[in-house]
């Protein structure tokens, strides 16, 4: 495994991120999560690997995959050796406190999640979404006063748009509060909107990037052929990918002759990919098999030719190929 830091921050991470949304209770989760006893072998094989940064939210399995990240990480590893990441946006509960980016809901939420982590601190503590019902100065000042509580050492952020993250810096900034290190947000071979804006001023501010489905849900690493327990009940990833599905397909087709020309999966060619791009520090990729974290952690060793590069993204049909080449031709 290989490390680097978060962003122009000092906090460490490993170049693979365990994501925790497949762990959860039976009773709070989905069908397809895992308990308490599956979850430790994931979890064991994780650390064993040399992962050290672990990705769940509140919302998780409402509240559950906390319980069990905060519960194996204690019992597996040292609380210095590992970096627990967590958000907060979602409803967990009827009432003002129980969801959004209100000072209000912030202060509460994030002391049960730390009773459900265990912990006296979290590492990185995310906004799950923005909030457009909750001023976002005051998002902001809250997010900030729980650094200086010592209840969370740095601030991320996750999916929304690249004006609505800069606003947020820049009151960072004049109110001289505690910036975001980190973007957490949906980027892949068959998902690249994020290098129109996002992830350029990522890069240009310093900030960190952990991108999530960074397997477009399994259909950069499986055939499409071949049905899955997630699949049939997640109706979210059932319309997620719906754009250009030509496109996808022969973005998937040149994943799986880029992997058998490397004798590797096509899981490694997708996630080497994304770590190919200078922006991306960590992806978050999700475990419900043991060849998943093996996968990923391969993943980090294999660097993609120029060609190979080409050929991966070269399909790629949607907004950002328009987008450049209709400014190119602005500009001839």
């Amino acid at each position: 495994m290989k490390y680097t830091r978060l962003g122009r921050s000092g906090l460490e991470v490993s170049r693979v991120t365990l994501g925790c949304m497949s762990f959860g209770a039976s009773d709070r989760g989905s069908s397809w999560t895992l308990g308490f006893n599956e979850a430790r072998t994931f979890f064991r094989q994780a650390l064993e690997a040399g992962i050290t940064t672990f990705d769940t939210a509140n919302t998780y399995g409402q509240g559950s995959s906390e319980e069990i990240t905060g519960t194996l990480l204690a019992e597996l590893a040292p609380r210095d050796e590992v970096v627990i990441a967590t958000k907060v946006f979602f409803p967990m509960h009827q009432g003002p406190k129980g969801r959004g980016l209100s000072r209000g809901a912030i202060f509460a939420q994030v002391d049960q999640s730390l009773r459900r982590l265990g912990t006296d601190y979290i590492d990185l503590y995310q906004i799950h979404r923005y909030d457009p019902s909750a001023p976002i100065a005051e998002t902001m000042e809250a997010l900030h006063d729980l650094v200086s509580a010592g209840k969370v050492r740095y601030l991320g952020a996750s999916s929304m748009w690249t004006w609505q993250f800069a606003q947020a810096q820049h009151l960072a900034d004049l109110h001289r509060w505690t910036r975001f290190v980190s973007m957490q947000n949906h980027y892949n071979l068959i998902m690249r909107e994020e290098e129109r804006e996002m992830l350029p001023f990522c890069q240009d501010q310093g900030i960190g990037v952990l991108p999530y489905s960074a397997l477009a849900r399994g259909k950069l690493a499986r055939n499409p052929d071949v049905p899955t327990d997630r699949g049939r009940n997640d109706g979210f990833a059932r319309v997620r990918y719906q754009q250009d599905l030509d496109s996808d397909n022969k973005i998937i087709e040149a994943a799986a002759s880029v992997a058998a020309n490397r004798g590797v999966t096509k899981a490694q060619v997708a996630l080497a990919w994304v770590l190919h791009n200078p922006a991306v520090t960590s992806p978050i990729i999700g475990a419900t098999k043991p060849h998943h974290i093996t996968d990923a952690v391969a993943a980090v060793d294999l660097a993609l030719s120029d060609e190979e590069v080409t050929w991966l993204e070269e399909s790629y049909t949607l907004a950002i190929q328009k987008a450049s080449n209709s400014h190119h031709r602005l500009n001839q």
